[in-house]
């Protein structure tokens, strides 16, 4: 799979201009089908870092940002690596939570809900280059549509 390439802008305005025009109000569809929706408040979770490690994101991340086309490119690529979300709170992996990983560390996460039609669709939770956690990410259970639909609606989703 070809790397895709980094993107370059001059200003945080101009990533997050990119942000809100290509997922907010444009369509993500992954390989298999499902929409993705991006909300505009999700831009600073996924570009922005702590810079004192205490976890409050407070500094705009351009090496993020650079990746930002990456997203799109993870989720409709069928060759992507898909694994169960860890829930922090319930400790246990959850069968809504997708993440995608194909261009080295680099992760996707969507959460996964079905619509009283039947059809599914994700939200954008973030992503982020797993350097730190990418092993422990690539032990987690795969994560298969079929499992997804026999265990992820029994939380009403």
């Amino acid at each position: 799979m070809a790397l895709p390439q980094l993107l370059e802008y001059e200003t945080e305005a101009q990533y997050r201009a990119h942000y809100e025009r290509v997922y907010c109000r444009g369509t993500v569809t992954t390989f298999d089908g499902i929409v993705v929706y991006f909300r505009a408040d999700k831009f600073d979770h996924a570009f922005y870092e702590s810079s004192t490690r205490d976890r409050r994101k407070d500094q705009f991340s351009r090496a993020r940002a650079q990746r930002i086309d990456w997203i799109k490119a993870t989720l409709e690529t069928p060759e992507a690596n898909l694994y169960k979300g860890w829930d922090k709170l319930k400790r246990k992996y959850d069968p809504g939570r997708r993440v995608c990983v194909i261009y080295e560390d680099f992760v996707v996460v969507i959460e996964i809900r079905q619509k009283r039609s039947g059809k599914l669709k994700g939200d954008f939770v973030t992503c982020y280059k797993a350097d730190n956690s990418i092993g422990k990410i690539r032990r987690s259970p795969e994560w298969k549509m079929k499992n997804f639909l026999n265990e992820g609606n029994k939380k009403g989703r």
